[in-house]
């Protein structure tokens, strides 16, 4: 007898999940010998054809692709409609971005991404040009406030129940801020079905991309760069 949709792919998770035990960096401490090139070596020196950091990657993108497709994903989300991004005044929202941004994002590509705009984002690794990092509350190992770019709202606080270091090494690893669940305020931040994160108010944030660990916020710093109001 073959099983269920449902279980099969509740198996199925289950496999990639396993599989990623396998290719995580604690699996390979012993294994695998680490070089300063970013690839692995094998015992007879030959570097493996994909990091693990890679192929970890791409097996987060399928777990989270298939519990998309499943209709699986973002337990512990406060979802919400299309209704949310409706045209509106600018764009999807009433109001343009503040021009006085924080961490001195750019105002032409903040309002192109948070109005705009439902699929793309700023490039890769853009909040590390910033001046986010020299942020003394990030220096300073504190929590941070993030605010919607448009409205002034409160929409996340990190780092919460991690480090700084945490935070910050995450959202390196992935090229954007990286928010956990904890870190999001929910009043005002919703997940439409298909995974895109936004404001209550109609400004794009990013995408929640889950992973083995759970739901992960992935938001650009132009969208949260705001001053509260």
């Amino acid at each position: 007898m073959f099983p269920s949709s449902k279980s099969f792919i509740t198996i199925l998770l289950a496999l990639l999940n396993y599989t990623k035990a396998f290719v995580s960096p604690q699996f390979h401490k012993n294994v695998l010998s680490k070089t300063k090139s970013p690839s692995l070596q094998h015992n007879n020196n030959q570097p493996l054809k994909m990091s693990n950091n890679k192929a970890k990657d791409i097996l987060d993108k399928i777990v989270g692709g298939i519990k998309s497709a499943a209709g699986l994903e973002y337990p512990g989300c406060v979802m919400g409609d299309e209704s949310i991004m409706a045209p509106k005044a600018h764009g999807t929202s009433n109001t343009p971005v503040q021009k006085d941004l924080r961490w001195d994002c750019d105002y032409q590509t903040a309002d192109r991404i948070c109005n705009f705009n439902r699929h793309f984002a700023e490039y890769r690794g853009y909040w590390r040009t910033t001046s986010f990092l020299n942020d003394p509350l990030v220096k300073s190992a504190q929590q941070i406030q993030f605010h919607d770019s448009n409205t002034g709202k409160l929409l996340f606080v990190a780092p919460r129940g991690r480090t700084m270091d945490q935070f910050l090494d995450e959202s390196a690893k992935h090229g954007w801020p990286s928010f956990r669940d904890d870190e999001v305020v929910w009043d005002n931040v919703r997940i439409l079905p298909g995974g895109e994160s936004v404001s209550v108010d109609g400004t794009h944030l990013g995408h929640n991309l889950p992973d083995i660990n759970g739901n992960r916020h992935c938001i650009n710093l132009v969208s949260i760069a705001g001053r509260p109001v």
